[in-house]
């Protein structure tokens, strides 16, 4: 990877952080407001432990008063009732001011949640431009359907908006998983209220002004910072919220399903958590499954939903398979998310570093072995640095091989056959994603036909596109993000039935 602005350093780029002036307050029908009740929390940045911006605690009053403004903004169909040409391009407009704002949205995400500067410079911002920009091309090429009736008959089928969408993303990848949801929710027409993670507002905050510069009225997108008790549950709750699109933890996730059938039956969209395995045959070629299992869980310190987080090999490959996994791991530099040379930045605060060290040590104590890796790094720093990982020994029953770490902490186990390695693989609750790895094209089918998980791969990982969609099986959630078919949650089918004389 290069970096797109060439000729910065890891001073230049603090420098330009150092500069930057950050919006913190939340954005409520087309302007900035503070919180109603004046309070602000402190913004964190991992790198470092130092506190870069101030930024309303939103409540349930505010939450409320952004709900209004995106029903006002609803009824009075000045968005929904746009022309498919002019809703193109205002998101169209939106997809380039992102890319025109490059520089200042990558600073934000990396001083909010750790990750290296070039990743946000060249993965997360354009990507997100990406999808918006994706989503724009079908504002003038989705058609509605007539049904085949009687001849003095018609059935018009109509994709119609559901109204007032709550979007709550998490705060490993917040603006591509924002993008993944305003894309398809602003395409169908409606009105978007977002609550940011608590950990990670900042480039939630930027994307309001954007989308306003572009074209959207005030009152489509609103942005509503706070902590999940005090803004994410009112959300959740309000009854004139018609969807909640929610992406984060499986038990939040459940929340979210209760907090539906307490308040208004509301729709709900899940992507949560996952465990996701990689099986590793005997013939597989090794080097391969190596790169593609070490950037699996590594790429961006672990904090990924979907991250290879299980190794299950055949055990006469397994040491093979450690040491080429070490190698690559060694190439992969931890170090500060500003400096060009880094591919591991920092966890995301204090409480989750505490949480990965003790998977790390529960680990150990159940009987595995840390074959690299599994202590903290640049604690003189103030930031919140893990070296990348290995537990090798991992029986399926231990808390390591079953629970979601988050962390850049891989997994393995030795297993005698196929079959094994299959009930391995599908024995957990979620159902995210798997790799296959094998020279055998027979082996690859059934192993990933059987596999339970939204995406399997085979000799490869983590590859992805726009047009293809992304969720899970069983307890990582429901519903699709990217894709044709994301745009179907975020709208619903009215039938108009006319008969003629």
């Amino acid at each position: 990877m290069t970096d797109s602005l060439p000729g910065r350093d890891r001073a230049a780029w603090q420098a330009k952080a150092a500069a930057l002036s950050i919006e913190g307050r939340a954005f409520i029908d087309g302007a900035y407001v503070e919180a109603r009740s004046g309070r602000r929390f402190d913004d964190v940045s991992p790198i470092d432990g130092r506190v870069v911006a101030k930024v309303a605690r939103c409540e349930a009053v505010d939450v409320d008063a952004a709900v209004v403004a995106a029903r006002a903004a609803f009824e009075r169909g000045d968005w929904r009732r746009t022309d498919p040409k002019e809703r193109k391009r205002v998101l169209l407009r939106f997809a380039e001011l992102i890319r025109g704002d490059l520089e200042r949205l990558a600073l934000l995400e990396t001083l909010d949640v750790g990750k290296p500067i070039l990743n946000s410079i060249n993965v997360d911002v354009p990507f997100a431009a990406d999808c918006i920009a994706y989503y724009a091309e079908f504002a003038d090429k989705l058609y509605d359907e007539i049904a085949p009736t009687a001849p003095n008959e018609t059935a018009l089928i109509r994709r119609e908006p559901l109204g007032v969408v709550g979007a709550i993303v998490p705060w490993n990848y917040p603006l591509i998983i924002t993008a993944w949801k305003l894309g398809p929710a602003l395409l169908a027409g409606n009105s978007v209220v977002l609550k940011p993670a608590e950990q990670s507002p900042l480039s939630a905050i930027r994307l309001a002004q954007l989308g306003l510069d572009a074209g959207l009225p005030p009152g489509v997108l609103n942005v509503v910072p706070g902590f999940g008790e005090e803004a994410g549950k009112p959300l959740g709750l309000h009854p004139d919220v018609d969807m909640i699109s929610f992406t984060g933890s499986t038990e939040v996730g459940k929340l979210m399903m209760r907090y539906a059938g307490e308040s208004n039956l509301k729709r709900v969209a899940l992507e949560c958590g996952g465990k996701s395995p990689h099986v590793v045959m005997a013939d597989a070629d090794l080097e391969a499954a190596a790169s593609g299992i070490a950037w699996g869980i590594y790429y961006n310190m672990g904090e990924t939903c979907h991250a290879g987080s299980r190794v299950i090999v055949a055990a006469p490959v397994k040491d093979a398979l450690l040491a080429a996994i070490e190698q690559v791991a060694r190439t992969i530099t931890l170090g500060h998310p500003f400096d060009p040379a880094t591919q591991m930045g920092a966890l995301i605060d204090q409480g989750h570093l505490g949480r990965v060290l003790g998977y790390i040590e529960a680990g150990v104590r159940e009987g595995a072995r840390i074959a690299f890796g599994g202590r903290q790094a640049f604690a003189d720093s103030g930031g919140f640095y893990v070296e990348a990982t290995v537990l090798d020994g991992v029986r399926p029953t231990m808390k390591v091989a079953r629970e979601e770490i988050f962390g850049p902490v891989l997994t393995v186990s030795a297993v005698s056959d196929e079959a094994q390695a299959l009930r391995e693989a599908n024995d957990t609750i979620y159902g995210l994603a798997a790799a296959v790895w094998t020279s055998d094209i027979n082996v690859a089918h059934r192993l990933s036909n059987a596999l339970r998980g939204g995406t399997v791969w085979v000799n490869t990982y983590d590859r992805s596109s726009l047009a293809t969609p992304f969720g899970g099986f069983k307890q990582s959630g429901f519903g699709r993000d990217r894709s044709p078919h994301a745009i179907d949650k975020y709208a619903d089918l009215k039938t108009i039935w006319t008969a003629y004389k």
